[in-house]
């Protein structure tokens, strides 16, 4: 469950809760502009803005505001002294925007996450200040959702449509929705258990996908965000296709592998890797040339599937993979 689907959860249980964001770091603070934490006023904590003294301040400043509908920075400075009396790893300083939940803003949220699961762009709008406090959602298309904003400041703020960062502008935070990583396995054996662990640990939304019910289920994939049964090649009838997924090829026999990575290599996609021995991968693309695919297209598969750690067990072979696929996002945000 996302960060924006728990705020959700908590305004449908007329819960309140603080939205911590990082606004502001300068040093080796560990966390970068735009990270975040949910506290909710049972005490629960979700997501993550640097840990150590800076995530248990803004905890506790958190909790000590559940009852107002004000912001608040919380300005941290750690210099040499505080991190040398307080054994920190990181210095640096942070200011961290702490804003309440409101029901009112219900659609905003929801509206951020369906842009994030959806694989769309959109800008977010939080003005704060004193007795200021104001949220409104940018899609795409320039539809507003939230308080309104006049045309003017409209086309001015889709300027920041692919920043890669938050930024502060006239005490308003401007902050552009990034596209999400959707990551779809093929096969739920032993591998691709590990796999979905490890991949959403590093923020992709994983869906698994399997012709076996036995396999595909939510007691082995519990972390999955959506598990799928049905026929491999079936199934690419009901995926959605954005150009920012990612694939990885883990069936259980040369056949399925062939038959999804002729579909996959069909889509617009970012990444398409597949396991299995060189002599396997030469087989597909053996088949797969006779279907008309050309060596380029061939080129462009990861496969074997992950880096190259001597990685034998299960869960070496997951981490092989995930470190690629960090690459490969990595390499495309560069691009981008």
């Amino acid at each position: 469950m996302d960060l924006y689907e728990i705020i959700e959860q908590y305004i449908k249980n007329g819960q309140k809760g603080i939205l911590a964001s990082v606004i502001y770091r300068a040093g080796s603070a560990p966390r970068d502009v735009g990270a975040k934490m949910f506290v909710g006023e049972d005490g629960k904590a979700f997501g993550t803005v640097g840990g150590g003294r800076l995530e248990a301040d803004a905890y506790k400043e958190a909790l000590g505001m559940m009852k107002k509908t004000k912001t608040k920075i919380l300005h941290i400075r750690m210099d040499a002294r505080t991190i040398e009396e307080e054994g920190m790893l990181c210095g640096g300083n942070v200011d961290i925007l702490l804003e309440p939940i409101l029901k009112r803003y219900s659609e905003v949220y929801q509206g951020i996450r369906l842009l994030e699961k959806k694989g769309k762009r959109g800008i977010v709008v939080t003005r704060f200040g004193q007795n200021i406090f104001s949220k409104t959602l940018i899609r795409q298309d320039l539809e507003i959702i939230g308080d309104p904003l006049d045309r003017e400041t409209v086309e001015k703020l889709k300027n920041y449509l692919y920043e890669k960062k938050p930024v502060v502008v006239d005490g308003e935070v401007v902050e552009a929705i990034q596209v999400s990583s959707p990551l779809y396995i093929f096969g739920a054996g032993h591998v691709s258990q590990f796999l979905s662990k490890i991949a959403k640990i590093v923020d992709f939304h994983v869906t698994v996908i399997d012709d076996r019910e036995e396999f595909a289920n939510q007691e082995r994939f519990p972390e999955a965000d959506e598990i799928i049964v049905e026929d491999f090649k079936d199934v690419f009838n009901c995926l959605d296709f954005t150009g920012n997924e990612y694939i990885a090829i883990l069936t259980r026999g040369h056949k399925y592998d062939a038959e999804v990575l002729e579909e996959s290599l069909r889509k617009p996609v970012k990444y398409i890797g597949m396991i299995g021995s060189k002599r396997k991968v030469k087989m597909v693309y053996d088949r797969l040339r006779e279907y008309g695919f050309d060596e380029k297209t061939l080129d462009g598969v990861h496969a074997p599937i992950g880096i190259h750690i001597h990685a034998e067990t299960p869960q070496e072979i997951a981490i092989s993979i995930v470190a690629e696929l960090i690459k490969a996002r990595g390499e495309q945000q560069d691009i981008g």
